[in-house]
Parts: structure tokens; C-alpha cells; sequence
């Protein structure tokens, strides 16, 4: 019985050990950053490695992170050394918030409070990101993102139609290069987690493949 109860203890801790993983690679991340700004960079940037290791997430030491960040599974997540990431925003899997490789010095993305970034987005580049930004799976980021704002919301009749109300609606970029395409009714996406294309993005694409390109792809045009 003994020797069943410490194989379950065992077994509780290997599950235990597997789970959270984006809390707890967040949480390693802060020690490293600690150790960078007390110039300890050679014990930061090794502890980087091996939460990198352990995690499959790649953060670092320098990069600045606020409070109430949900990594979603965490796996994949790469953030380089000069981005920022702002409170109470959530990051899905697969997220590389990296440089393009042409600039030195302050380099890669800053996103701002509220965001949601899909999975497997990538954001490069010193660019920004806006408060209450929602950026669809899949998507790449070139350009700056605006941040969430005041948009006029009617009534469906005529009695409601005369008290119209400001509604703070965040932006929306889906794509490949990612274009903004309309706005959520959401002043903090990453508390909804709502990061799905939704009707409004089919339109775009539709509308640009009338152009012969449709989503960064290009479209051959059949004969009649």
C-alpha cells in the first residue's frame, strides 16, 4: 500500500510538473530579468537557455514584461530582448515577437495593454501593437496596430436609434501581412480571448481578391 501511495505522489508531481507551463516559464523569466538588471547577464542569459530547454519558451532577459500576462500553453513563444509587453495581455502559443533583422539597437515589438495575440502569430520589428489590440491567429505583423477606440452604436429601432451610445471598440488584424479590419466590441480582448476571423475579415479577403490578390496571395484568374 506504502509503495502504491509514493508511486501516486510521484505520478501527481510528473503531471504537476507538466502543467502551467506558461506560468511558470514567466515566472523563471522574472528571475532571469532580475539577475540582467543587477548586470548578473552571464547567469541571466543561462538561466534563459535552460527555461528554454525545460519550456520550449525563449524570453529574454532583457525584454519587459508587466503584470497579468496570460501565456496560453506557452509552448514556442519566443520574445526578443528589446520588446515590451504591457499589463493584462495574453500571449497563445507559437508567438514570435522578434526583429527583421535590418535594425540595431531598439528593435522589436511593443504591445500594449489589453492585446491578444493570436497563435502563431509573428510581430516584428520595432512596432506597436495598440491598447485592446487583437491580432488573429496565424497573422504577421509589420505595421503598427492602433489601439482600441470610441465608436458610435445605435439601437435597431427608432426609439433606440436617437440615444446612440459610444461603444470602446478594440482593433482587429488578421493576415499575412495583417491589415486591420474592423473592431471588436471589446475594450480588453485578452480577458475574452476571443481571436477568431470573423465575417468582417472574409469580406476583406473577398473584396482584395478582386484585385487579383487576396491576403498576400495572388490568385489566377480563369479564362471564360
Amino acid at each position: 500500500m506504502l509503495r502504491h501511495s509514493k508511486i501516486g505522489i510521484l505520478h501527481v508531481h510528473h503531471i504537476a510538473g507538466h502543467c502551467y507551463i506558461g506560468y511558470r516559464s514567466l515566472q523563471s523569466y522574472r528571475i532571469a530579468h532580475a539577475l540582467w538588471n543587477q548586470g548578473r547577464k552571464v547567469l541571466a542569459l543561462a538561466l534563459q537557455s535552460r527555461i528554454s530547454e525545460v519550456f520550449a519558451v525563449d524570453i529574454h532577459p532583457a525584454a519587459r514584461i508587466g503584470d497579468g500576462i496570460l501565456l496560453d500553453h506557452g509552448t514556442g513563444l519566443v520574445i526578443g530582448e528589446t520588446a515590451v509587453v504591457g499589463n493584462c495581455v495574453s500571449l497563445m502559443q507559437g508567438v514570435t515577437l522578434g526583429g527583421t533583422g535590418k535594425q540595431i539597437g531598439d528593435r522589436h515589438p511593443k504591445i500594449c495593454q489589453g492585446a491578444l495575440i493570436g497563435a502563431g502569430t509573428t510581430i516584428l520589428g520595432n512596432i506597436v501593437v495598440g491598447d485592446g489590440a487583437m491580432i488573429a491567429a496565424g497573422s504577421l505583423v509589420l505595421k503598427d496596430v492602433p489601439p482600441h477606440r470610441l465608436e458610435e452604436k445605435k439601437g435597431s429601432d427608432e426609439v433606440e436609434a436617437k440615444a446612440s451610445e459610444e461603444v470602446d471598440c478594440g482593433s482587429m488584424a488578421v493576415g499575412n501581412p495583417a491589415r486591420v479590419v474592423g473592431y471588436l466590441e471589446d475594450e480588453d480582448p485578452s480577458l475574452t480571448m476571443k481571436h477568431d476571423a470573423r465575417k468582417d475579415y472574409f469580406e476583406h479577403v473577398a473584396i482584395s481578391s478582386m484585385d487579383g490578390r487576396a491576403n498576400g496571395t495572388f490568385y489566377c484568374k480563369k479564362e471564360s
